[in-house]
């Protein structure tokens, strides 16, 4: 049985444990630390399986063209399932979720930079078409975006820009 539920305090080390063996790096496992400290506002849900977090979802404020706007937008990462929980179904609960959860707090926008297969089954749409891009163009291709207030996409267009904490941990 899987629960979905917001991360507390107390779940900081087991997610920043659950991060740091999902990916190649302990860069994911920082960052979700820094944006905890710095983006806010915030949403960071865990999934867990007997007592145990085996799942963790973030989304963080995002901007377009360097500017927020009206919108309130917000973007999906990271994503991290254990490995042994991976192709349970433990990733879409977190994504829906992780929505329904964002919607409720009154975003707008959801966008994310991930896999082309998978974020659409959610309703996420290519945002090159949509006068969007990634701060690197040649993501275009796996930059996704999510209405979550009907017509909130109306004459958005430019860069987006996820929370600065992003730079820093990735910096070498």
């Amino acid at each position: 049985m899987v629960t979905i539920r917001a991360e507390r305090d107390d779940d900081h080390r087991g997610v920043f444990e659950l991060n740091q063996d999902v990916f190649a790096t302990d860069a994911e496992a920082r960052l979700v630390e820094a944006l905890r400290r710095e983006a806010i506002p915030a949403i960071s849900l865990v999934a867990e399986v007997n007592d145990a977090i085996v799942g963790h979802i973030f989304f963080s404020p995002v901007t377009v063209g360097g500017r927020g706007g009206d919108l309130r937008m917000m973007g999906l990462a990271p994503m991290a399932v254990q490995e042994k929980f991976q192709r349970q179904g433990i990733g879409r609960q977190l994504v829906e979720k992780g929505l329904k959860t964002c919607q409720e707090a009154g975003t707008d926008l959801v966008f994310v930079l991930g896999h082309p297969d998978y974020y659409p089954k959610f309703g996420f749409q290519p945002v090159a078409s949509l006068g969007l891009h990634y701060a690197d163009p040649k993501l275009d291709v796996c930059f996704f975006v999510k209405e979550l207030k009907a017509e909130a996409l109306q004459g958005v267009v430019g860069t987006v820009a996820y929370h600065p904490v992003f730079d820093r941990a990735f910096e070498v």
